[in-house]
């Protein structure tokens, strides 16, 4: 969808003639492209929420489903510019809406899939999707373009996610319970090492939302993201329209040579994924030095690049700066954005989408180069952009490396489960029953099991509701409980639990 964007508004005027033509000035068109960005951050916390109480694998299918569909209706709205404009700019940002649910939703499915000691490699790999989408849609789009028209690659890709959501739908499971596709010894390995963190859903209630707004290790993870986001989106709404403009690359040799940076960083995501875990299972780093070391290597690398690309004109010194840059910022992935599982495994979808959803501020970059780039001229307006990005990669690396926590923060721990009045009575009352069966004959104590057998198949919730009937029961119940504290047991109130 980027390509499109960046392509047609800049062609000259022998090529306006030949192709659908879009009549935005540079400020208009950073505003379209940010539209996306509106609806993106609203969903974010949401989704998470959602995330955590239904089921993610299916609210993350149908985000990339409604998304695909109203890319259909997008390449429809375009083609009667400038009429539809406003239309353009609502299905934008509910694109945005949509997807904004998909990295929560995503982190969601991983919460109850993903083994502690496998979480690295696990979620770089699925994040690793996204920059293969880039790979491989950069060169196609730039294809469709060439030899078909504008409108193709808005179809080819609404097709491609209808697609996509039949063969999830039909492969996808909530949890490993009720996944068909596994072997039963996956899913005891899997409900072992992952059950713990899953047996109480969190809650708009539960969530401890004050915690988590003054968790410096939260707050370093938010801005990474958000630092992360920054470059992302400068690069991957603008790296045709800068090997075009400033490097005086073709669209169709542009659209093949910008997939690289994100070819490379794909490799460098699943390595990273693969070491990190590798470090921390055979214990040659904490968890906490594995996320730092990654995520500095991620922003520092990233920055330095950058830099060096602000000072190169030379196109194929500039292309392989920019493919190193980008390689390099694939190593943060292991470092802040599983950081979400180490430090809070329960809210690991909520945390994903506060921190998403502050990150999709960053769309904001493509605005501020379109009028960086107007205001200050082509070359004066990209070097100030990359200086920009460097800077802010370096305020993301010191962030986390003062800030970030590899171990479970003390507000997401579960709490023990807190024992009603009823528990405490019955747990008393069997073992007053043990006590007085060792003093009593062996009638007795042959009849008290027959009536214990008779008690076991009693349905206590039905009980509950008649012992509200019982006059003093209450008083019963809590002067047994006082019997326990003091150690004052007597036969007259062991005949009254005996009786409950």
């Amino acid at each position: 969808m980027c390509v499109t964007w960046d392509l047609f508004p800049k062609k000259n005027k022998k090529e306006i003639a030949e192709t659908q033509q879009f009549y935005w000035s540079p400020t208009e068109l950073g505003f379209m492209e940010s539209a996306f960005f509106y609806g993106y951050a609203i969903t974010q916390i949401p989704g998470g929420m959602l995330a955590a109480k239904f089921a993610p694998n299916v609210l993350f299918g149908f985000s990339i489903l409604i998304a695909a569909v109203l890319n259909l209706f997008l390449a429809l709205a375009l083609s009667a510019h400038p009429h539809t404009d406003f239309i353009v700019l609502v299905i934008q940002i509910c694109q945005g809406l949509s997807l904004g649910v998909s990295y929560p939703a995503m982190h969601g499915v991983w919460r109850h899939w993903a083994p502690p000691m496998e979480r690295s490699k696990l979620a770089t790999t699925t994040f690793t999707g996204g920059y293969l989408g880039v790979m491989i849609g950069l060169p196609i789009s730039a294809y469709l373009v060439s030899y078909i028209d504008w409108y193709a690659p808005f179809y080819f890709f609404g097709v491609a996610g209808i697609l996509w959501f039949l063969i999830w739908f039909a492969v996808s499971a909530p949890t490993p319970e009720n996944s068909k596709s596994i072997s039963d010894d996956e899913k005891r390995f899997i409900i072992e090492q992952v059950g713990q963190v899953t047996s109480s859903p969190a809650t708009l209630t539960t969530i401890p939302w004050k915690e988590i707004l003054l968790s410096p290790p939260v707050w370093a993870i938010v801005i990474s993201n958000f630092c992360r986001s920054w470059t992302f989106f400068l690069l991957l709404g603008n790296q045709l329209t800068y090997m075009k403009d400033l490097l005086h690359l073709e669209i169709q040799s542009g659209g093949l040579i910008s997939s690289l940076p994100h070819a490379f960083m794909s490799i460098v995501v699943l390595a990273s994924g693969q070491m990190a875990d590798y470090l921390r299972s055979t214990g040659k780093m904490s968890t906490q030095t594995v996320r730092k070391l990654f995520n500095t290597l991620g922003f520092g690398g990233e920055a330095l690049f950058l830099c060096c690309l602000s000072l190169i004109n030379e196109p194929s010194a500039a292309v392989t700066t920019l493919i190193f840059a980008a390689g390099c910022s694939g190593f943060g992935i292991a470092g802040f954005n599983v950081n979400h599982f180490d430090i809070a495994p329960r809210y690991a979808p909520i945390l994903m989408g506060f921190s998403n959803g502050i990150s999709a501020l960053a769309g904001a970059s493509g605005f501020i180069l379109e009028h960086l780039v107007a205001a200050q001229g082509t070359e004066a307006g990209w070097r100030i952009s990359f200086l920009i990005a460097a800077v802010i990669d370096l305020t993301a690396m010191i962030t986390f490396l003062i800030f970030a926590k590899g171990e479970l923060q003390q507000w997401a721990k579960e709490k023990e489960p807190q024992q009603s009045m009823e528990d405490i009575v019955r747990r008393l009352s069997y073992i007053m029953r043990r006590v007085s069966s060792r003093r009593r004959p062996e009638s007795s104590v042959k009849h008290e099991r027959l009536c214990e057998e008779d008690e076991a198949k009693c349905d206590w919730s039905t009980r509950t509701t008649i012992d509200k009937g019982i006059p003093g029961l209450k008083k019963v119940k809590l002067r047994s409980f006082m019997i326990l504290v003091g150690g004052k047991f007597n036969l007259s109130s062991k005949s009254l639990i005996f009786a409950y």
